[in-house]
């Protein structure tokens, strides 16, 4: 089944602010007739409103408009975000006065406010939503597009996996990694070679495990599968395998199975604000140059087609390599532009392909120029002497 993706040029033909990004959003809150789904409505806004220095995220005017729409349709719209984000939104731009809407914390003041669900993957059990979102009938995904250590790309999915869920169900998805063995010990027997394994990786990613002395840990993080300390390990004691990455994708596609799972069917739109795409997620609290060119603003009721058509536009662009933090790596390969800083096995493509086997939606989508780019043209110009 192929859905529908709605999009927004970057571009324009004039310069006329009904061709800019916030005239061509609301052209798709009106393809998604978001105004005539929310009457007497609580809407939740799941976005992520950064912390410290961030100013990449998304801009107050674009929130004010999904605010405006969902108050016009006659819903009652609030944001929210994790705790220690949501805190100190207001510094970011995201003041009630400014937006329209209170700011509120997922899990409330303390992190504490949450409905367990139940499913067992690698080290998981028990999934620990934000009351926030079980207490509202209607979602609004708004998401801010950029890279992610350990995935390469954040969107759609990302923004309710980890956003929604309070802080140790957020943790325990992150240690998914480790789940699946890759240090052999007994293959690496002495402190020198383990050593030298340490020292080969120039990203800091391999550590001695400060629970287990004597043993190796990898930070997938920063790993960037270089490979540089596979030449250096004993065979078979050290492995950098794809299912040790693919796992925090896998766990993502869950955790938004279930927040996707509590709201009744046509009850939530999916948005994708691809603009000052950063290396890394916002939660870093700072932003640093854009690595990817603009690519504009996307929206669907399909959280699938959503992330796949974002990823499928930003992959026919370039990584701006010289706007890359120096400390970061690039190494070109035949995947995505983000996997150029992340590493090939970090393949933002998992989280979709997980998410349709959950029945999420279809990868399979129609992309919806909601006002294409008039492509002017010019009559040829003669040479006009300066003297003339």
């Amino acid at each position: 089944m192929t859905s529908n993706v709605y999009w927004g040029s970057p571009r324009q033909a004039r310069l006329d602010a009904a061709e800019t990004l916030p005239a061509k959003l609301d052209l798709i809150l009106d393809a998604l007739h978001l105004r005539d789904r929310v009457k007497d409505e609580l809407v939740a806004i799941k976005m992520h409103v950064g912390n410290n220095l961030s100013y990449s995220v998304i801009h107050p005017v674009f929130v004010r408009k999904v605010v405006q729409a969902i108050k016009d349709g006659g819903g009652k719209p609030f944001v929210v975000d994790v705790d220690w984000d949501a805190s100190g939104a207001e510094k970011r731009g995201y003041a009630s006065e400014t937006i329209g809407c209170p700011v509120y914390p997922v899990g409330g003041l303390k992190d504490n406010y949450y409905v367990s669900y139940f499913h067992e993957y690698k080290n998981m059990k028990e999934w620990k939503l934000g009351g926030m979102i079980q207490d509202a009938s209607f979602l609004v995904n708004f998401a801010h597009v950029k890279g992610h250590p350990s995935c390469s790309f954040g969107a759609a999915f990302k923004n309710l996996a980890l956003g929604c869920m309070v802080g140790g169900t957020r943790g325990l998805m992150h240690d998914t990694h480790h789940v699946d063995p890759y240090w052999f010990p007994e293959l690496c027997p002495d402190a020198e070679t383990r050593q030298r394994i340490i020292d080969s990786c120039p990203h800091g990613a391999i550590v001695e495990d400060r629970h287990a002395p004597g043993n190796l840990h990898l930070h997938y993080e920063p790993c960037n599968q270089c490979g540089r300390c596979l030449k250096v390990a004993p065979e078979g004691s050290w492995k950098i395998n794809p299912a040790n990455f693919w796992t925090f994708q896998e766990a993502m596609a869950i955790s938004t199975s279930i927040v996707l799972g509590t709201f009744d069917p046509g009850k939530a739109v999916h948005l994708n604000l691809a603009t000052h795409m950063t290396p890394v997620c916002d939660c870093f609290g700072f932003t640093s140059m854009p690595i990817l060119p603009d690519a504009g603003i996307f929206g669907s009721d399909d959280i699938v087609a959503l992330d796949q058509a974002t990823l499928d536009v930003i992959a026919q662009s370039r990584l701006i390599t010289e706007n890359v933090p120096t400390s970061m790596e690039v190494i070109p390969n035949d995947g995505h532009p983000f996997t150029w800083m992340h590493g090939p096995m970090k393949d933002p493509y998992k989280v979709v392909e997980y998410g349709e086997a959950l029945g999420l939606g279809s990868r399979q989508y129609e992309l919806v120029d909601v006002l294409p780019v008039e492509e002017k043209k010019f009559a040829p110009m003669a040479y006009i002497h300066a003297r003339s």
